[in-house]
């Protein structure tokens, strides 16, 4: 993606909205620049009429003038630095809104492929690498440029030809200023993907601590992350090294300038055909525009940093979606809750998952899905609630079809309690709520009583208001899943889908949890996972599935009389 694209995005997207603070800020910097050139054309009649002149006089106009001149500039300096530092902060928070806001709506495939450390990164890192170019860019344009012109302009009053002298090696810049932009933005992309290998690295080790330790994995971690940290540095480094190269060059330009002036402005004036005031009027101008200049330089390097960030950010902006609400939608839930999969296939790239699956879970009824691990039943879950859509086949909820559904009212459908129920790093109260704001404190507590969670919260020294953790730590597994279990009677959704809700919970937490997600299934259309099939003994229908299709249904006392794969299953589980 080329600068002129990038810059014309984020103008249209981001900046444009604030163009009114950017806009003042222009002027108090157009301001502030200009009165560098009326100080370097202020010093000619301080020297010709008061140094050499001798009018005594004089000297408190013209130190009053550059005394007002300074106390101008210092006012400009605080305004515009005030306004764009509000402009690069508020592009920055947006930026970074949006993209989270953006990456919710991506997916599942996108997230088997982009780790959470990765896309942090991009977040927050290179929103942050962006942050600070546009009041750079802004500054340049605005201070910088003016402040060059008009410095110019007095060095091109006083003689051209000196001005020509100074610029004399000015065209010898533009190789290596192309040379360094393209390196700039390589070496950039790079130190880019590298820090979100850093993310991602950090991610995971700092989830698998316990793993880490017990493995005695400490040294062999620590070794791959400073391979990558190594790696950013090695790159900053060269990266830093190159953007400097073009301000040393201007350096050299600029000290070849003055020697070409001091060798056609000093035999001049010692020839008496110019004036001391000339020369230092013009020595300062050029002097002064020495800053602005490799300001000006480094601005290219910043612009290629910048750009390789905006970049990876565009990239994400411009993932799309597959799975979204059809033109149409169905905005109400359906008359009933009878769920159908119709000769339904779908793989993951060359891996086939579901081979023809076809069965019914009556509305009102407990289907459970048993089979061996690799036999499909989670991506039923998956295909009911939309996370991936078939290849080909029919899945229907009280005959409509899940893909005529809008997603949010498809979604509204379901309540799900997983074998390991995801927990954030809130109160347990907001774990439960997720959000919700219109939730009556009465109806609150009976959830929580339902799911027997009062029984532990109520112990606890803040009760429901006790922090959960990062992930849900400070609780038990017990405790997690009974918090889920509220969270899903909370929902009161007509579809109950459970995961192997109770597998990795001991006998005591297991009784009590099977006791709620029993009292939650009363009335419900519920769909169980479980491998353990004591659990779905009572279940009102069993499919066993094996890769990806129906082998057998019934019930349980007729699975066994059959004879069949469930038997064999049974036998084995029983038997242990």
């Amino acid at each position: 993606m080329n600068s002129s694209v990038l810059f014309g995005r984020i103008w249209r997207d981001y900046l444009a909205r604030h163009w009114a603070r950017m806009a003042a800020a222009f002027v108090f910097m157009v301001i502030e620049g200009s009165t560098l050139a009326i100080l370097a054309w202020m010093l000619k009649p301080l020297f010709d009429k008061v140094f050499v002149g001798g009018q005594a006089g004089l000297i408190w106009w013209v130190g009053g003038a550059i005394f007002g001149l300074f106390l101008i500039r210092a006012i400009t300096l605080v305004i515009n630095r005030a306004l764009l530092t509000s402009v690069s902060l508020s592009v920055a928070a947006e930026m970074q809104k949006d993209l989270l806001a953006h990456i919710l709506t991506l997916d599942g495939t996108f997230f088997q492929k982009n780790p959470p450390g990765a896309l942090i990164e991009r977040i927050q890192g290179d929103t942050q690498a962006v942050q600070g170019i546009w009041s750079t860019f802004i500054t340049g344009t605005g201070r910088d440029v003016v402040s060059l012109v008009s410095l110019f302009a007095v060095a091109i009053s006083i003689d051209p030809w000196w001005t020509l002298a100074a610029m004399i090696g000015a065209p010898i810049l533009i190789v290596p200023t192309v040379l360094v932009q393209r390196y700039v933005r390589r070496k950039t992309r790079q130190t880019r993907a590298e820090a979100s290998h850093r993310a991602t690295r950090l991610d995971e080790v700092l989830h698998g601590i316990s793993a880490v330790r017990l493995n005695r994995m400490e040294a062999y971690q620590s070794r791959r992350f400073d391979v990558i940290v190594d790696r950013i540095r090695n790159a900053q480094i060269k990266t830093a090294a190159t953007t400097a190269l073009i301000p040393a060059l201007i350096d050299l330009v600029t000290g070849l300038g003055f020697v070409g002036v001091l060798a056609l402005g000093g035999s001049e004036i010692l020839r008496g055909e110019r004036t001391v005031g000339d020369f230092m009027s013009f020595f300062t101008a050029m002097s002064l525009a020495f800053q602005p200049l490799r300001r000006l330089g480094g601005l290219a390097g910043s612009w290629q940093t910048a750009a390789a960030s905006l970049e990876r950010i565009y990239r994400l902006f411009d993932t799309r979606p597959t799975i979204t609400s059809p033109a149409q939608a169905r905005t109400t839930p359906p008359p009933d809750t009878t769920i159908r999969f119709d000769d339904v296939w779908l793989s993951y790239g060359a891996h086939p998952v579901l081979q023809g699956l076809s069965f019914v879970a009556e509305a009102g009824r407990t289907t459970a899905l048993v089979g061996a691990s690799g036999a499909g039943k989670s991506t039923v879950f998956n295909l009911l609630t939309r996370m991936v859509d078939p290849d080909r086949g029919a899945v229907t909820i009280g005959g409509v079809p899940t893909r005529d559904f809008a997603l949010p009212v498809l979604r509204d459908l379901f309540s799900t309690v997983s074998q390991e129920s995801a927990l954030f790093d809130e109160t347990i109260q907001e774990n439960i709520l997720l959000g919700r704001t219109d939730v009556p404190e009465q109806t609150l507590r009976r959830a929580v009583t339902a799911a027997h969670v009062n029984e532990f919260a109520d112990h606890l020294p803040k009760g429901l208001l006790t922090p959960a953790g990062p992930r849900g730590s400070g609780l038990s597994g017990g405790q997690r899943q009974r918090v889920g279990i509220a969270r899903a009677i909370l929902r009161d959704a007509p579809i109950l889908l459970l995961d192997e809700a109770t597998s990795a919970l001991d006998a005591a937490s297991e009784r009590m949890v099977q006791t709620a997600i029993e009292d939650l299934s009363v009335g419900r259309t519920t769909l169980v996972i479980a491998h353990r099939l004591a659990t779905v003994r009572q279940a009102d229908k069993i499919i066993v599935m094996d890769r990806g299709r129906v082998v057998e249904q019934g019930t349980h006392a007729q699975l066994i009389g059959q004879g069949g794969a469930y038997a064999r299953l049974s036998r084995l589980q029983f038997s242990e």
